[in-house]
């Protein structure tokens, strides 16, 4: 019963993926994951009104974007590995709903500390994109899984790119409260549709959710893919980290003194630069990851010349700052991309370990950027930053040499495999009942 039990999961799982994603069923996980992120970067540009409103210090202010970070963290690492433990589809649909409460608890707080509160719950429950992304991956088509991830990605970026955006024109119209109100309807709306439209997946790992844990922690030690890759994750969204933190210093600055609402819509530019993952996503069904991967690698250590001649300010300073914001989101996201190709390929009935891993390893390097940012602009200004940031991305490029010469690389093209060993290779010792049970007889 065992035996049978075990095979039968597989065979459906197969059956699922092979069917692959219908269009109007992937654009619909694309926008619940940039709607799911969106939430943790409203306040961003609202900080000033929302503390004046609730009657908070500047520096209790600031602490709504931490909250938001710390919920995230906590998400990554406690709720997203539960994609290979429970149902999917009810995981996902249940983050979103909760996600929609939070949302409203945010709307609705009466003074900081339950701005707080709701901010840390919403950052918490908002990493349902990074369930729905492993969750797409694993239905996709294997021929198509790349760009399956493209578009789902692409999704979440818009929604980290545009929220400051869309920030700043909702509360213009009916108060910073308008944009989680608004939000907090469409994730209720999304959750809906998730479940109306998804099929049930479900990959059990066959751990307690301590082990769980626990092997989500040890996949680092056992897959070095995965370890480079993270680094190299990591080592990206600093450098993203580092342009989009100190922009709005130098915009606001005397070298070209933009309005709040003006640097908003610089999110816009980004979005630009977002598209790329789809087609990322396409190159790596082609078998091209390693070559994206350098590619980008080599374009965003490039762009930091374009961002150090933006500094200036003036109408070409301007046209390079923003080629250069371009080029670098592009490079981030065709990289991000590749690493979720070659991450997804380890091991499928890990993805939501495996993602949870990377994710959280992505994440710190942005955190890292963002702090080394802010000291370096105090110290050095824009000039300071832009050696940052090409100083991160000399080390990603560094990074990237030693996969592609390192000694006995494996080929890295989609999907990634691992080489079967020979079976007279292999110790008697390692074979129990039930692989005597199905081995050929010999000849």
């Amino acid at each position: 019963m065992t035996t049978t039990s075990a095979t039968t999961t597989p065979t459906a799982t197969t059956t699922t993926q092979g069917r692959g994603l219908g269009r109007g069923t992937l654009l619909l996980m694309a926008v619940a994951c940039g709607l799911s992120v969106a939430g943790n970067y409203f306040a961003q540009p609202l900080l000033d009104v929302i503390g004046r409103d609730l009657h908070m210090s500047a520096g209790a202010s600031a602490l709504v974007v931490t909250v938001a970070q710390v919920g995230y963290a906590l998400g990554l690492v406690l709720l997203v590995p539960l994609g290979d433990l429970v149902e999917r589809r009810r995981l996902a649909v249940g983050l979103c709903a909760a996600t929609a409460v939070f949302l409203a608890v945010t709307a609705s707080a009466a003074d900081g500390t339950g701005l707080l509160v709701g901010t840390a719950l919403t950052g918490l429950t908002s990493v349902a994109a990074q369930v729905v992304v492993p969750y797409a991956a694993t239905l996709a088509a294997p021929e198509k899984r790349g760009s399956t991830v493209g578009t789902v990605m692409t999704g979440l970026l818009l929604g980290i790119l545009l929220a400051r955006t869309a920030a700043g024109l909702l509360s213009g119209v009916g108060g910073w409260r308008t944009v989680y109100w608004v939000n907090a309807g469409l994730m209720a709306l999304v959750a809906v549709l998730l479940r109306l439209s998804l099929p049930r997946l479900r990959t059990p790992a066959g751990l307690a959710y301590p082990k769980l844990l626990g092997s989500t922690a040890a996949l680092f030690a056992h897959e070095p893919v995965l370890r480079r890759r993270a680094a190299m994750g990591a080592l990206s969204f600093a450098a993203f980290s580092v342009l989009w933190t100190a922009l709005a210093f130098l915009l606001s600055g005397p070298a070209y003194r933009w309005s709040g609402s003006a640097i908003g819509l610089l999110g816009l530019v980004g979005a630009a630069g977002s598209l790329s993952a789809s087609i990322g996503g396409r190159l790596a069904d082609r078998g091209l990851v390693h070559r994206v991967s350098g590619t980008s690698a080599f374009l965003l250590l490039a762009s930091w010349a374009l961002l150090g001649a933006g500094g200036a300010g003036g109408a070409w300073a301007l046209t390079a700052l923003l080629a250069g914001a371009v080029v670098l989101d592009a490079a981030v996201q065709g990289l991000h991309i590749s690493n979720q190709n070659l991450v997804y390929a380890l091991r499928p009935e890990a993805r939501n370990r495996l993602n949870s891993a990377y994710m959280t390893s992505y994440f710190a390097g942005g955190a890292a950027g963002s702090a080394l940012t802010s000291a370096v602009w105090g110290a050095a200004g824009w000039h300071g930053v832009c050696a940052l940031g090409g100083a991160i991305s000399a080390v990603l490029v560094v990074v990237w040499l030693t996969e592609r010469h390192g000694a006995g690389r494996a080929p890295l093209h989609f999907p990634l495999r691992r080489p079967a060993a020979a079976p007279a290779a292999r110790p008697a010792s390692r074979c129990t009942g039930r692989c005597v049970r199905f081995r050929r007889p010999s000849p």
